[in-house]
């Protein structure tokens, strides 16, 4: 069988849907300062925490359990109406002379503490602190400086911490009487840098992947997790209850599978909610690239802006790696004129930064094979410590046209079965640029793990062949500077 019924369109009435289209020019801007992406260390047990599980709709004291374990809060609630600045679904409200604590140990210690906060809907300006217990909540003493907080838009406040033994932090509302704010991704980072499990691999990455861009338009469910609807920042349940056994339907997106398989080596990862902004070097921006190490967006379906392409090619340029995934020509799920074949061409053709700078170009075609067309030799992503890629799938897929003249480091990875290894009609394919790493796969089938959000019709590509999860996970980890 093919899996033809993933590639669903939105049916209009008497007509036939073009995915492809003529684009209008797109305003250049100066590129962003060069940021090369941070090293990240590990965030503790349980976080960071999106506030996104859990219900409290009264400003009256209590205790309610999150992901990360019970939290009290007092004068405070759990916002979730237009109002309230928030990644997920919920951020924390809080009023008055407000407290929002923990009411449990983190026994990693911990290095930093960072917080996102922001003003509540037109209310005025408050003030708060990050206040730390290291004997279980008898004594409290304050974190680094008092953190005014004016802006509707979310900001990050880090607090040093450098602290190893068991931790706990409270955030005290200290002045702005009923002016509310809210406080969101409360993360802890473990002091030292430790992890649980480690990475077999060396050093834990942050891995973001795109919810931002159509990923669940019509019948499509490119994303770890969805929460009412929502691709979440932090998939629920916390990735920090993630085993050696857990299942992929830990979490309900239809490449859960790959982001579990991630956590479970240590890594930590996060997803872009809709809405969220593709930014490089925009330190007020929790969610900017430069906090990354590696960026997956798997079939996009909303054409990026002028400034979103100008971020992700300067992130990679400055030492990022980004998985592209592709589908098929027409499979525009959301009839706005853009599939991912046409998006991705639009980025590479049309940044302020370089012309196609990964040195490729995706092709209009639609194709359904089984290859074992693959690259022979030493090849990190071919033959990586999750093992040896034989064969790559495609029920309805796309090829790439590769470009060495743009891109001197751009091969082939997989061709279709009757392709001679070359320049032409390749299934997936690398390439190097400037510091950074770039991968792309012609196909969302592959990555599929046939779980996803109620009524959604998905297939198991994923458990398809044993290539499949060794490709994206071999991949993922090169993306990362890992093998």
């Amino acid at each position: 069988m093919t899996f033809s019924a993933r590639c669903l369109i939105a049916p209009l009435l008497g007509a036939v849907l073009l995915g492809s289209c003529s684009k209008s020019e797109l305003t250049s801007i100066s590129p962003a300062p060069a940021v090369a992406p941070t090293t990240q260390s590990a965030s503790a047990t349980g976080f960071p925490e999106g506030f996104d599980t859990g219900t409290k709709t009264a400003y009256t004291t209590g205790s309610v359990t999150l992901g990360s374990g019970s939290w009290t809060l007092n004068d405070a609630l759990l916002g979730n109406t237009t109002a309230d600045p928030k990644t997920g679904t919920q951020s924390v409200r809080v009023r008055n002379l407000g407290v929002v604590g923990m009411n449990f140990n983190t026994t990693t210690g911990a290095s930093t503490v960072t917080v996102s906060h922001a003003v509540y809907g037109t209310d005025g300006a408050s003030t708060w602190e990050l206040w730390k217990s290291a004997d279980s909540g008898a004594t409290y003493a304050k974190v680094g400086s008092t953190v005014t907080t004016s802006s509707t838009a979310l900001a990050t406040a880090t607090f040093t911490v450098n602290q190893s033994g068991s931790l706990r932090f409270q955030v005290r509302k200290v002045s702005g009487g009923t002016n509310r704010l809210n406080l969101d991704n409360f993360d802890v980072q473990q002091y030292g840098g430790g992890t649980t499990p480690p990475p077999p691999t060396g050093t834990a990455k942050k891995f973001l992947f795109d919810g931002s861009h159509g990923e669940l338009a019509g019948n499509a469910d490119w994303v770890l997790d969805v929460n009412s609807g929502v691709a979440s920042r932090y998939p629920s349940p916390a990735q920090s209850g993630i085993t050696s056994s857990s299942p992929e339907t830990y979490w309900t997106g239809a490449i859960s599978a790959w982001g579990v398989a991630l956590a479970k080596q240590g890594h930590t990862v996060e997803q872009l909610p809709a809405g969220g902004a593709i930014s490089y070097g925009n330190t007020a921006n929790p969610q900017d690239l430069a906090n990354y190490s590696v960026f997956v967006v798997d079939e996009p379906n909303i054409i990026f802006t002028a400034s979103e392409k100008t971020a992700i090619v300067n992130f990679v340029k400055n030492g990022g790696g980004l998985f592209m995934i592709s589908d098929h020509d027409v499979s525009d799920r959301n009839n706005d004129g853009y599939d991912s074949p046409d998006i991705w061409n639009d980025l590479m053709a049309n940044n302020s930064v370089q012309a196609n700078p990964f040195g490729f170009k995706v092709n209009l075609d639609n194709i359904v094979e089984n290859s074992s067309n693959v690259r022979a030799g030493a090849n990190p992503i071919l033959n990586g410590s999750q093992g040896a890629v034989s064969q790559l799938s495609f029920h309805n897929g796309a090829t790439m046209t590769l470009n060495p003249t743009a891109n001197s480091s751009v091969q082939g990875l997989i061709w279709r079965s009757t392709a001679t290894q070359g320049n032409s009609l390749a299934m997936a394919a690398s390439c190097t640029y400037g510091a950074g790493r770039v991968v792309i796969v012609g196909d969302s089938s592959p990555a599929d793990d046939g779980t996803g959000s109620p009524g959604n019709t998905v297939y198991d590509g994923w458990g398809e062949n044993v290539s499949h999860p060794r490709l994206h996970l071999n991949a993922s980890l090169w993306l990362a500077k890992l093998q």
